[in-house]
Formats: structure tokens, C-alpha cells, sequence
């Protein structure tokens, strides 16, 4: 499980360094195609740089968001609401820094408002800020959890994470099905008996619709 100390801060943004073209951001591409024995300049391989690179600007989109600024608009009208928010299953994709294979799952997010909550989108826009970055799920779990933590001030936060890595199921090991969790709690979340609480909150499964 991850810890935190009691008011984690909000990451700070990586470190900018100047930003290729995309002109030398293509010609990249180009050569590793060559490395993996292709030819570029072939039909079929020849607009694959431009796709590549506007793949790179979907699949990395998050570099350019401010998750604490997507919670900055909250509601104080919740007519006396006082228990814990759960939004389950948010889906997500995001790439791994140590080989940039793919990483696939779904993020549980619980918080336990103070005063104020936050619209659901924003907490699934969160999530998507962060996956869309090179990223370890360690890292991605606490940064959420960080930032809910500072931007909301509730009473406590918890975030699950799990998740598939093509780099356990492509190359290496290759085990496939493989499923990796991580466990990020804040705040009164943090000790019993509000822990158990929260984390069967996130385990449970939605229940089939009664027709």
C-alpha cells in the first residue's frame, strides 16, 4: 500500500526541456523503423511518422492539463450530505515509462467531503490527466490521491488502482492476465474502522440492473 504523510503536496509538473519539432519528432520514427529492420521510405510505412507522432499528441495530451485546475469548480448545495462519494471503473489508458508498452484499467476514487463536493466528470478527468503521461501505477495512484487531497480538502481520500501491463504480458515474462493493484489512502481513511469501510466501498461491484 502506498502512504502519504498528512497533507501530501500536489506533484509538481516534470520538468520542461525544449520540445523537438514535429519534423524531428517524425524523422524519430523513421528511425526506428530502420532499428527494427523496415524501410520507411516502403508504401506502406511511409505515413506512418505523421500518425505516429499525432498518436503521441492523443495518447501524452495529459502533459498539457492541470488536474488541480479541473477541481476547482465545487458545490456546497448537497443537502446534508456527510457520507462517503464512490465513483467506480473509471477506464483508463496510459503508457509505461520503463518500456512505453500500454497499461489498461480502471481507477476507484472515494472521498469524504468536508464541505464542498466536486461534479464526477472532474474526478474521471483527473484520472485521464494523469494516465495520459508516461507513468508507474505507484505513481499515478498517489499523484491522484495527492491532488484530491489538496485541491478538495475532505476529510479523506482513498484510490484504487488496477491495472494490465503489456510489459508483463508482450516481452519479459510474458504473463498474460497478470492484474497489478494499488492502494493510495488519506486522511480518515487511513485508520480503522473508516479504512475497511472505504476500501470494500471500492471492491464491491456494481449490482446487475433489476429489470
Amino acid at each position: 500500500m502506498l502512504t502519504q504523510d498528512d497533507s501530501p503536496e500536489v506533484p509538481a509538473p516534470a520538468r520542461q526541456t525544449p520540445r523537438p519539432s514535429q519534423m524531428q519528432a517524425e524523422e524519430a520514427v523513421r528511425t526506428l523503423i530502420r532499428w527494427a529492420g523496415d524501410d520507411p521510405a516502403r508504401e506502406g510505412l511511409r505515413a506512418t511518422p505523421g500518425r505516429v507522432v499525432r498518436a503521441y499528441e492523443e495518447w501524452f495530451a495529459g502533459y498539457g492539463d492541470d488536474p488541480a485546475a479541473m477541481l476547482s469548480r465545487t458545490f456546497g448545495e448537497v443537502g446534508g450530505y456527510e457520507d462517503i462519494v464512490v465513483l467506480r471503473d473509471i477506464v483508463f489508458e496510459s503508457v509505461c515509462e520503463h518500456h512505453m508498452a500500454a497499461i489498461t484499467g480502471v481507477a476507484h476514487i472515494a472521498y469524504l467531503p468536508s464541505r464542498r463536493v466536486v461534479g464526477i466528470s472532474k474526478l474521471a478527468r483527473v484520472v485521464d490527466a494523469y494516465a495520459r503521461r508516461l507513468q508507474i501505477q505507484e505513481r499515478m495512484t498517489a499523484d491522484i490521491a495527492a491532488t484530491l487531497e489538496k485541491t478538495l480538502k475532505p476529510r479523506g481520500v482513498a484510490v484504487v488502482i488496477e491495472a494490465r501491463h503489456g510489459c508483463m504480458s508482450t516481452r519479459g515474462v510474458h504473463k498474460h492476465g497478470s492484474l497489478m493493484v494499488t492502494k493510495a489512502l488519506l486522511g480518515v481513511f487511513r485508520e480503522p474502522p473508516m479504512r475497511q469501510e472505504v476500501l470494500a466501498e471500492l471492491g464491491r461491484k456494481p449490482e446487475a440492473t433489476r429489470g
